[in-house]
């Protein structure tokens, strides 16, 4: 890997973004306005506080998903990933370009979501809100990682988009969002802690019920960063230096 094409290759991706306006306001303005169409269905409820902040670690990781998967999957097909790869552009300088361009987005999209959620829809949190930036900028880079592993996968945007039930769908059902995790069937719970999104949620939780909740959750933490750093190592698998 060389330092200096891989920030090369995330600083091309930041450009693409920056001209694509939809794709930006898809990152930026979805989660807030399904945090505010949340608080806004239970206003007078304890419900919205209750599941809020597990909300902003499951949004970032469903649309850093779905963006990186198609866009990524776009490079494949239309054969720019081949050229690049005829370059000294290694696999690793790829995705470490591709982690740390998204994660630049993931960032301001945790900001944007975090201070949208709390300033403007008072979510009650006990622990501090810099923690909860920290969790969801790790769900972002989760959802960036697994979407490009799944873009190895398919021939299409369509299809890409089509993996969202199998890779995303199970984590959202089991990860204590809907039912508590030890209140699953032993399966179902046996299951949900192989799940790196049950872990995020855990932390979310954990951040919005305890005042001091640093140590409760960095192991947590560490879970989602290992699951990044072995999405990314097999997403590279996925990729062909074509030789001839």
């Amino acid at each position: 890997m060389n330092p200096r094409i891989t920030l090369a290759t995330a600083a091309r991706i930041l450009r693409q973004l920056r001209a694509d306006h939809r794709t930006i306001a898809l990152m930026l303005v979805v989660p807030c306005v399904l945090i505010g169409l949340l608080a806004w269905i239970f206003d007078g409820t304890p419900v919205f506080d209750r599941v809020g902040a597990a909300l902003l670690g499951v949004f970032p990781f469903v649309v850093m998903f779905i963006v990186t998967s198609v866009a990524t999957l776009r490079e494949r097909t239309s054969g720019t990933l081949e050229r690049l790869l005829t370059t000294p552009l290694g696999k690793g300088d790829f995705m470490l370009g591709y982690a740390l361009a998204f994660g630049v987005m993931a960032v301001v999209q945790a900001l944007v979501a975090t201070g949208f959620a709390v300033w403007v829809c008072d979510l009650d949190v006990a622990g501090p809100t810099w923690l909860l930036v920290v969790v969801a900028v790790c769900d972002a880079l989760l959802g960036t990682a697994l979407g490009l592993l799944v873009s190895g996968f398919a021939s299409s945007e369509f299809q890409a988009v089509q993996f969202m039930p199998a890779f995303v769908l199970p984590q959202f059902l089991l990860c204590g969002l809907l039912v508590p995790r030890d209140s699953l069937p032993s399966v179902l719970s046996t299951f949900s802690d192989y799940l790196p999104l049950s872990y995020a949620v855990d932390a979310m939780r954990t951040i919005a019920a305890v005042p001091e909740p640093l140590s409760d959750v960095s192991s947590d933490i560490g879970i989602i960063i290992g699951a990044i750093v072995l999405a990314l190592a097999l997403g590279s698998l996925t990729l062909r230096r074509r030789t001839a």
